[in-house]
């Protein structure tokens, strides 16, 4: 196997083992709602996916670490076997986490002396697969640490910085795009994950896009002016969502002595009016866009500009479906996205807490509408006039 390909797996092991550094024993067991996994189990999971996909399938007379672990750290892969429940996952005070890191050693060990000793292009795509699925729960550790420590009244820090920046000193403006037909999807030659494929053509009509993402400051002026108390600006299901889950405010948003102040990974913090307004929903970025007189764009309309990596994902208006012609993976890697088809909404981008070098344009993230403990924010679009319209009747152009 390639050298370069086994320091690839090398170096994304060990930064999820340095994502886990600066926690307590404690820390690792936690899993305060059913979205947070503990991250021991993380830890487990991300192994468990190299052992059961490459060393399982391809290593003669392998033997399983332990067979209760092929229960234990499965997340969703029915096809392969029973798998414990998502929501039961901080229950399992054992294995230990020294038991864990010893379970991720001994894998890494067999898995490079196997590695060395094959050529088989298979094993290459399952491994370029299984690093791809790491770097994603290195940003899922990230967000379940967060909310962790959040949940927690000591005030907890992680790290000496938010890991968000302030925005651009720029005023909000909304750049024309002139659409059109526009290639979506995975490019040819670089690694996709089945639901960014086929690469196809969309049309795309003229519209326009926010030079930047939306800020606290701004966001809060939608909460001083009742945006929270006006069903006028949301969904059906979204004021729903609000209501029965009391939601008035973004997640760690926290309004003490009438002043509000912001829980980040560096603690709690004053709200910073100029960093980008993070951890809503998708019924609160669209109730805002509704309020602000504009609308979320589509997941075509953002990738069609090619905007660079921002701070967080972002929330488009577009649903989560197959592309025209998709093909689901045989086997269990059929699992990974297509079976998630339903009911949830794309995002574009990337966040901080993302590895550069897994971000693409053609990256489609996913999530319920109503989560928001996954580093999100929000950019408004506008619909463009027409250019069979212009100068015509102004009154259905801008309709």
């Amino acid at each position: 196997m390639n050298e370069k390909l086994i320091d690839s797996y090398l170096r994304v092991r060990k930064k999820t083992e340095d994502l886990v550094n600066p926690l307590e024993i404690e820390d690792f067991t936690v899993q305060p709602i059913e979205d947070v996994s503990p991250p021991k189990w993380h830890l487990g999971h991300t192994t468990w996916f190299f052992e059961t996909f490459i060393l399982n399938q391809f290593k003669k007379n392998y033997s399983f670490y332990s067979p209760k672990f092929q229960e234990i750290f499965n997340s969703y892969y029915k096809s392969v076997g029973p798998h414990w429940l998502q929501a039961h996952r901080g229950n399992l005070s054992r294995p230990t986490v020294k038991e864990i890191f010893k379970f991720r050693h001994q894998i890494d060990e067999s898995l490079i002396d196997f590695l060395k000793n094959t050529d088989d292009p298979k094993v290459e795509n399952i491994l370029n697969v299984g690093l791809e699925h790491e770097k994603q729960h290195q940003e899922l550790l990230l967000m379940d640490i967060k909310y962790i420590f959040g949940a927690n009244t000591l005030e907890l820090s992680y790290l000496e910085n938010s890991g968000l920046k302030e925005l651009p000193d720029i005023p909000l403006e909304f750049i024309p795009v002139e659409g059109g037909l526009v290639k979506i999807g995975a490019n040819d030659g670089a690694f996709s994950y089945d639901n960014e494929r086929p690469r196809h053509q969309v049309f795309v009509a003229p519209f326009k896009l926010a030079n930047r993402l939306i800020s606290n400051g701004e966001y809060l002026k939608f909460i001083t002016e009742g945006g929270y108390d006006d069903s006028s600006f949301w969904l059906s299901d979204g004021w729903d969502f609000k209501n029965e889950n009391n939601i008035m405010a973004p997640m760690y948003w926290r309004k003490i002595d009438n002043k509000w102040h912001e829980y980040c990974l560096s603690g709690l913090e004053d709200l910073n009016l100029l960093k980008p307004v993070s951890h809503i929903s998708f019924y609160e970025a669209d109730a805002f866009a509704l309020w602000a007189g504009k609308r979320l764009p589509t997941e075509f309309e953002w990738e069609c500009t090619n905007l660079s990596l921002t701070e967080l994902w972002e929330w488009t208006s577009s649903s989560y479906l197959p592309y025209p012609g998709y093909k689901r993976e045989k086997g269990p890697f059929g699992e990974y996205n297509g079976k998630f088809m339903c009911g949830q909404k794309v995002l574009k981008g990337g966040s901080f807490a993302s590895p550069l070098n897994h971000i693409r344009a053609g990256y489609r993230n996913f999530y319920h509408p109503g989560k928001r403990w996954h580093f999100c924010g929000l950019r408004l679009a506008e619909v463009d006039v027409l250019p069979s319209l212009k100068g015509g009747d102004s009154s259905y152009a801008n309709a």
